[in-house]
């Protein structure tokens, strides 16, 4: 019974600190001797204690600095050379050995006593493949970041061929035959994808060329993450071979599941990290550089990877991810989640957690690169022009496209419904703070995007499903959460690309009617985001995006808006703080200081009146409401017809002195004290009994009090607006707007109307010019010519014709009834007027679409690597202090938390620990 304890122990059983692991950054014969010895041989034992010493992932990254491996690759650089050599070769050795994969610990006796340090030379073949993908994952980043774009070192050592005689190759084992996993309706002479076709071709010569160390280690890799014993369970092993390459989970192309496991997700994890740094060789590459550059791991795992390899780990990491958010896993780590603030308690995520998160990183990696010969396939078909890949620029790509099965496309839209489901319940959780964040919702938003963008048969899946509002919800509560955090910004930009893809679907615009049925927090509703249908819903939350966060997001304005015009054509019954809200937009894009201020931001108002215009043309009486805000808003249109540089400086600095005088009357108002009290109160009566005198005037045209909204908030508030940013990245137009010109005569009075509008001169002040250099901003400066070039071209004729038809009669029915009750008799005239006489014919609709361009591509791929980036911070910091060049890295210092802080924290919800955090220029 103790004849297998260890003879010797370590301090209490090995447990606390190792003083080999000591040792290894203090002596000679440690790490320094990397970079003080030069030539240390292949042979030399010095390298077996970087198979033997580690325990963790947190020893190796702890153990070895970067700035240990950017020394030796100074002084020493053929150690580094030795050390990648080494590692590889025991590990490809490892992976084909009878050896490997050790047998797991089956009881707790034999799991703790793993822990000991023993004299015993038995070999433990799954921990030294361990570590050889940990040290892997340390070093080559460093090697990445040498020399930039063209590194010999990294070319000479990875990428380098051999020629060898074919009589030493040694014979490898027979193919398996794959795996039944998607049906492809389109095989052609694509479908044989990476098949190795050299076997049947007689070879003549003497000598034959062998893989690269890179190729290799790239194979290995792929038999790793489908390894008996190691990734996958025993009993699916067929005879002696343990490589097995069938799907982990059930789902896409696979009706098993294996069950999950601890040990297996947690090795699955470490082969994954170890591909996601191969694949991270893109973020060491400048924006400028990215497509004439592209990185040869990735090149090699999206277009050499065989067609069985790449289907079997494509459908894998899909099914792990969509399965996530249902698993039935029964563990300490599982059960501890659902208890409140355990994340307080409990640091790091549970291995499951962190297998799903990292089949995320990897499929947004591979599904999103598209550098050099990656790049898709441009295609003209007729008018538009569209670009599809194909099997030999990026498999990833083109299987995600090929997916067709219904089970497949109602499979995956529940996996993410259900992640964006638990995000959301956790953010609507009665105790605030008491529960985690899905570390990976930012990953799936992005794998979504790609789908709908790369399938799409899996998109009109989605938009004929009753799914539909469903998600447009959860993203639009996902970014009201994220809105207010300067680190997210890049990712609601996403978000608003993909809420313009989707509305620019007409079936997305047919389901905008229908109930939104989710549980919306009360914190969003208060800001602006109300209950009711999809529309409503949409347009309160464009609304409370725009309007709470001071102009710090206004470069998804543009994607904002074209979506509300994409789908204004399928407004219907419009509630009446949904149509005050578009009001509220259109009157703050039509502040002087806003539209004055950029050169784009005319852009803005154009769209927000094409949204009016298309309500009138399609769904005029279905929305009573809103007809009603457009004719109490008749002064703000006709001002717009007659806008002027000279008129919107005047009104600039109308609103600066009105806020100087209000300032210095609260300044006075502070020294005076107590004996403005009084006057305050005077000044009360006052203002009570003029407002009373305007409201028995007789010239008081239309009553808006029963119509009232409340007014954007401070940046986009009335004329309130003090600061404005540049709009970048607008995707393109593909329609132009109603024609002025084909609007039909009607009457006197309308046609009046029209020609006043464009009688006005654009009359100019001395001094104008002056005064517009302080409006402008990054040095836009407005002149009279670039007005009139904007203004002249505002589809205001068709809202004019409208206020100049319906005006006066409702201001018939107001002189006609009691204030109590015309309202509602307004409404019912609204809801049964037509106007179809006296409008144009509606225009065809052309709805604006998200067009992708190099810009855009390089943005959203550092996006997602920054994600990447900052995921692996913590706990490892894979990529800290390397010389990151894709996107911008700066690191905020720690506070210094007091305890009276951490006390309040816990009862306010916000105990969270102090993290460094990512801005990236990306994101603005």
């Amino acid at each position: 019974m103790f004849a297998k304890l260890p003879q010797t122990l370590t301090a209490p059983f090995g447990l606390l600190t190792d003083e080999a692991k000591l040792a290894f950054r203090s002596r000679p014969q440690g790490i320094s001797k990397l970079y003080t010895t030069r030539h240390i041989a292949e042979t030399d034992s010095y390298w077996d204690q970087y198979f033997t010493l580690f325990d963790t992932p947190s020893d190796v990254f702890s153990l070895i600095s970067t700035h240990d491996i950017r020394r030796a690759l100074l002084d020493s650089p053929e150690n580094v050379a030795t050390l990648i050599r080494v590692v590889t070769s025991r590990l490809f050795n490892l992976v084909s050995d009878h050896t490997f994969p050790s047998i797991p610990p089956t009881s707790v006796a034999s799991y703790a006593t793993s822990f000991m340090k023993t004299s015993s030379t038995e070999r433990n073949a799954t921990k030294e493949v361990l570590n050889s993908l940990r040290v892997l994952q340390r070093v080559l980043p460093v090697v990445f970041e040498v020399e930039g774009e063209s590194n010999s070192f990294e070319l000479e050592v990875l990428w380098k061929k051999v020629q060898v005689d074919e009589d030493e190759i040694v014979p490898t084992a027979p193919e398996q035959e794959p795996q039944f996993v998607i049906e492809d309706d389109d095989d052609g002479s694509e479908s044989g994808h990476g098949s190795n076709t050299q076997s049947q071709i007689p070879q003549p010569k003497r000598t034959k060329t062998l893989p690269s160390l890179g190729e290799k280690l790239f194979t290995c890799v792929n038999d790793l993450l489908f390894c008996c014993g190691f990734s996958l369970p025993t009993k699916i092993q067929v005879d002696h071979y343990k490589i097995n390459y069938v799907i982990w989970e059930k789902g896409v192309g696979s009706t098993t599941d294996s069950g999950p496991n601890h040990a297996y997700d947690s090795n699955k994890t470490e082969v994954l990290r170890l591909l996601l740094v191969l694949l991270s060789r893109q973020i060491y590459i400048p924006p400028a550089a990215l497509f004439t550059h592209p990185s040869f791991y990735t090149l090699h795992v999206v277009r050499k990877t065989p067609r069985r390899d790449v289907l079997t780990l494509l459908c894998s990491l899909l099914n792990t991810v969509m399965n996530s958010a249902t698993t039935n896993n029964m563990t300490i780590a599982s059960v501890a989640g659902k208890v409140p603030y355990n994340h307080l308690v409990f640091k790091g995520e549970d291995s499951r957690t962190a297998l799903v998160g990292m089949c995320l990183q990897v499929l947004c990696v591979l599904l999103d690169f598209q550098s050099g010969p990656a790049r898709d396939i441009v295609s003209d078909s007729g008018d538009a022009t569209s670009s599809s890949p194909t099997a030999q620029t990026n498999a990833f790509r083109y299987f995600l496209a090929k997916l067709h099965r219904t089970q497949d496309f109602a499979f995956i839209l529940s996996g993410i419904i259900a992640i964006l489901e638990q995000q959301l319940a956790i953010s609507n959780n009665l105790l605030p703070g008491s529960r985690r964040s899905v570390p990976y919702v930012p990953e799936t938003i992005v794998l979504f995007w790609k789908i709908i963008e790369l399938n799409k048969k899996f998109r009109a899946y989605l938009l004929d499903s009753d799914k539909t509002v469903d998600v447009l919800a959860y993203l639009l509560c996902y970014s009201l959460e994220i809105k207010d955090k300067p680190q997210q910004h890049g990712l609601c930009r996403a978000l608003s690309y993909i809420i313009q893809t989707l509305s620019a679907e007409s079936a997305f615009g047919n389901k905008l009617s229908l109930p939104i049925n989710i549980q919306v927090p009360t914190k969003w509703v208060s800001q602006g985001a109300s209950h009711g249908t999809a529309g409503d819903f949409m347009i309160t939350s464009v609304y409370s995006i725009i309007a709470t966060t001071s102009g710090s997001l206004n470069s998804i304005y543009p994607a904002l808006i074209i979506a509300l015009a994409n789908a204004a054509p399928y407004f219907k019954n419009l509630s009446v703080v949904a149509s005050n809200r578009l009001l509220q937009l259109f009157t703050s894009f039509s502040n002087p200081l806003f539209l004055l201020s950029d050169e784009s931001h005319p852009r803005l108002l154009f769209l927000m009146l094409e949204v009016f215009n298309s309500v009138v043309f399609h769904h005029l009486s279905d929305n009573p409401n809103l007809l009603y805000a457009i004719i109490t808003a008749q002064k703000t249109f006709e001002e717009l017809g007659t806008f002027t540089l000279t008129r919107g400086l005047r009104e600039i600095q109308r609103v600066q002195r009105i806020k100087e005088e209000q300032a210095s009357q609260a300044e006075r108002d502070r020294k005076d004290g107590p004996q403005q009290e009084r006057v305050s109160v005077e000044s009360a009566h006052q203002e009570k009994s003029r407002l009373l005198k305007n409201e028995s005037d007789p010239a008081f045209t239309i009553e808006s009090t029963s119509f009232s909204g409340e007014d954007l908030e401070a940046g986009l508030g009335g004329h309130e607006q003090t600061e404005t940013r540049p709009l970048t990245s607008l995707p393109s137009e593909n329609s132009p707007t109603t024609s002025t010109s084909t609007i039909t005569a009607t009457s006197e009075k309308a046609r009046g109307k029209m020609k006043a509008r464009r009688s006005l001169s654009s009359d100019t002040i001395n001094g104008d010019r002056m005064a517009a250099a302080g409006i402008g901003r990054n040095g836009f400066l407005p002149t009279q010519e670039w007005v009139t070039s904007w203004q002249q071209g505002l589809p205001l004729d068709t809202v004019m014709l409208v206020i100049s038809e319906l005006l006066p009669k409702i201001q018939n029915l107001q002189a006609g009834r009691q204030k109590a009750n015309s309202a509602g008799a307004i409404t019912d005239f609204l809801q049964s007027v037509t106007l179809t006489d006296v409008l144009p014919p509606a225009p065809v609709l052309y709805p604006r679409r998200f067009m992708w361009s190099d810009a855009s591509i390089v943005w959203l791929t550092s996006l997602i690597w920054g994600g990447v980036y900052v995921h692996g911070m913590s706990p490892l910091g894979i990529w800290n202090s390397t010389n990151v060049q894709l996107f911008f890295v700066k690191h905020t210092q720690p506070q210094q938390r007091q305890i009276t802080d951490t006390m309040s924290s816990v009862v306010g919800g916000l105990f969270s620990p102090t993290r460094q955090r990512l801005e990236r220029s990306s994101n603005q």
